[in-house]
């Protein structure tokens, strides 16, 4: 039986997952899970739509690629034995225009260099074949990805973390760490009332507020969170049976965000969206108010300027949805012409935890900083929740050989 104690900051999927698997890994261990809100998958993973990623888009031999393609497999087995809905409902990446035949081509190359299982190129007729209500020059069909209801999945991995002893810890935000190599002590403020948790090894995947939580533990400046929006709206039940399955646009490579896209969801109805623009706030999911301190963190950042200043054109494409429903829904009638003039309701957006390094470039793959006893997940956007029980998996495997260095005399600072 183990006698190590871990303590895992973030009660999204991510960090539920890494709590269960290290009660998988030392049985009899001492696990908290710390969250400043007041029930898990409050965040990121509770404010999504629920698609399970293939793997089709990142680059091969990255974290994201082989961490995605096992988590997929890894979340379909759990969901299963959980009774969780899980649907391959499929997905279509629909090219409009000559230039967009052209990037389809690279995402299949990408989605065969990853593994990703009876990917093929369709043309019209085989667009109309599966989506009889999509249009389309040339699409990448992706017949295994799936959709499914993430913060499900994450109340079932937290309660096999408390059924085998694990505690959690909510409306409990994380004021202070200590980081002194021989173990962390953690200061939280639980409504008010101030306590101290000692753990031996200590597990940062806060999500939106990462950055922050990993700078109290020793870590760097960079990379930096910068919150995007991304509006969804639901369709009128009318359409709700107007598509199969997915159908995304292609991603523009010069704008690191999917576009608006169409998601049917595990319930049965169908979602349009997100854009993706600056977000006032980090958890600003209602859209009313301005967070005064995300935001000034934003304003007096030189890497957002950078960034800003690169995108310009695709900003003011992206607000032009923000502030109009009839032209953000204008772009899935695109690729769904029947859409045209459909009635739908904004339902509460999502916000991506986007991670940006100090030269304003956004961050593509999943960034791990190791700081003694502690590991810190710095970036894990999309596909972070496909990704989470192989991500959890990874991290898991960094601690017990940072732990074995450890017990083997190495000293701490230099298991990175």
């Amino acid at each position: 039986m183990s006698t190590y104690s871990f303590g895992v900051v973030g009660a999204g999927i991510i960090g539920a997952a890494v709590a269960r698997e290290l009660t998988l890994r030392h049985p009899g261990a001492q696990i908290t899970v710390i969250d400043k809100a007041s029930e898990v998958a409050s965040h990121q993973t509770g404010h999504n739509s629920g698609v399970v990623h293939a793997g089709l888009y990142y680059q091969p031999g990255s974290l994201k690629a082989r961490l995605c393609r096992r988590g997929v497999d890894l979340l379909r087995d759990y969901a299963i034995a959980k009774n969780v809905p899980y649907e391959e409902c499929g997905k279509l990446v629909v090219a409009l225009t000559a230039e967009e035949e052209s990037r389809v081509r690279d995402i299949y190359a990408k989605a065969t260099a990853n593994g990703v299982p009876d990917v093929e190129l369709i043309g019209p007729d085989r667009i109309r074949e599966i989506e009889p209500n999509a249009v389309g020059r040339l699409a990448l069909h992706s017949p295994h990805t799936a959709i499914i209801d993430y913060a499900a999945v994450t109340r079932a991995l937290m309660d096999d973390v408390t059924n085998a002893g694990g505690k959690l810890l909510l409306d409990s935000e994380v004021t202070d760490i200590s980081n002194t190599g021989e173990e962390c002590t953690v200061t939280v403020d639980q409504s008010g009332k101030v306590s101290s948790h000692r753990f031996d090894y200590l597990i940062v995947c806060a999500g939106l507020q990462t950055d922050r939580v990993a700078r109290l533990a020793g870590g760097a400046t960079y990379p930096k969170i910068v919150p995007f929006l991304g509006q969804y709206s639901m369709l009128a039940s009318k359409h709700r049976s107007i598509l199969n399955g997915l159908v995304y646009p292609v991603p523009d490579p010069a704008y690191p965000f999917l576009g608006v896209h169409l998601t049917k969801r595990v319930d049965g109805e169908m979602l349009v969206g997100p854009n993706a623009f600056l977000s006032f706030g980090r958890e600003n999911y209602k859209g009313w108010g301005i967070g005064i301190k995300d935001s000034l963190d934003v304003v007096f950042s030189v890497a957002f300027w950078r960034f800003a200043s690169r995108n310009i054109k695709a900003a003011i494409h992206e607000f032009g949805a923000v502030i109009s429903r009839k032209k953000f829904l204008a772009g899935a009638a695109a690729y769904a012409p029947s859409l045209d003039g459909a009635q739908s309701t904004p339902i509460t957006r999502g916000i991506r935890a986007q991670a940006m390094d100090k030269n304003g470039q956004l961050v593509d793959d999943f960034v791990i900083e190791q700081l003694g006893r502690v590991t810190a997940l710095r970036n894990a956007p999309s596909p972070g929740a496909t990704s989470a029980l192989a991500i959890a998996e990874h991290l898991a495997q960094k601690i017990d050989e940072t732990l074995s260095k450890v017990t083997d005399g190495v000293p701490k600072s230099d298991a990175h």
